[in-house]
């Protein structure tokens, strides 16, 4: 099952900085395999953003998140979260870019979410996708 399937719609907790009064958000699903999703607000048609789920293309990916993040979405344990990673489109695949400075957490029991924004100098928005693993 994809994550699109399982995870149709989520609502962020709080706002994703710099958008201000969107909360709600479709996940659609955009290739065969259900890695490339779309989260798509369902207040403006017109806002998405391209999401991944990180261990697909950073399989040591482990963001430390505090214990008020998880309150915020209420996750208990961390088979609870799906961790997605927003990016930048390239001209190709190997010019899109992946935030792991900025991922979107999802309870994946309630479908609550929220974009955390780490304190990690090791982590960037721009990692090349494709140069991952």
């Amino acid at each position: 099952m994809s994550v699109a399937t399982e995870l149709p719609v989520v609502e962020m907790v709080h706002p994703m900085p710099g958008f201000p009064g969107h909360s709600r958000f479709a996940l659609v699903q955009l290739d065969d395999d259900g890695v490339l999703c779309s989260l798509r607000s369902l207040d403006d048609p017109d806002l998405r953003f391209l999401v991944v789920p990180a261990h697909v293309f950073f399989p040591d990916y482990a963001p430390e998140i505090s214990d008020s993040v998880a309150q915020d979405i209420g996750v208990t344990s961390a088979d609870e979260v799906l961790l997605l990673t927003v990016l930048t489109a390239g001209e190709s695949l190997a010019g899109t870019t992946a935030n792991l400075l900025a991922p979107v957490l999802v309870n994946t029991a309630t479908r609550r979410a929220t974009q955390v924004i780490l304190d990690d100098p090791q982590l960037a928005t721009d990692v090349p996708l494709l140069s991952a693993g």
